[in-house]
């Protein structure tokens, strides 16, 4: 009934059940002891509307390179990025120039015209409404 189990092992398992033990509590001190930065609403993600053809990668890319990407957050009408503050409504005006100037990938054909977006201050979501128009479009 009873399984044997040498001395030496017994004091290794021991030991290894007293090492991870030691090793949450640490983390969890660790944690209740980090202090609580309030950086305001985080960016949490970008929604592209509108598009038919030109891939949303391309304009999330464009978006972001505005500041609207991960890491970035709203503190009350600023846009704070890891090197930049700035105005809410200038990043906004910043990233729908942007969003107009996206390309179609391998090309310097330019099918959005107009691009408007919205920022939502309680949940950090971003969307981009793009109007495609090819008929404007210049093929060279």
């Amino acid at each position: 009934m009873f399984i044997k189990v040498r001395r030496d092992t017994l004091i290794i398992l021991i030991l290894a059940f007293i090492l991870i033990l030691s090793g949450r509590f640490m983390t969890y001190t660790a944690y209740a002891s980090s202090p609580g930065i309030n950086e305001g609403v985080p960016i949490s993600g970008v929604i592209i509307e509108g598009n038919d053809i030109e891939p949303t990668d391309v304009i999330k890319a464009n978006v972001a390179n505005e500041g609207f990407r991960e890491g970035s957050y709203i503190d009350g009408d600023t846009l704070v990025t890891s090197k930049t503050r700035l105005p809410l409504n200038e990043a906004i005006t910043n990233a729908e120039q942007a969003a107009t100037l996206s390309a179609y990938p391998g090309t310097t054909m330019y099918p959005i015209t107009a691009a408007s977006i919205t920022v939502d201050n309680q949940t950090g979501i971003v969307t981009v409404n793009v109007i495609e128009d090819w008929s404007s479009v210049v093929v060279k």
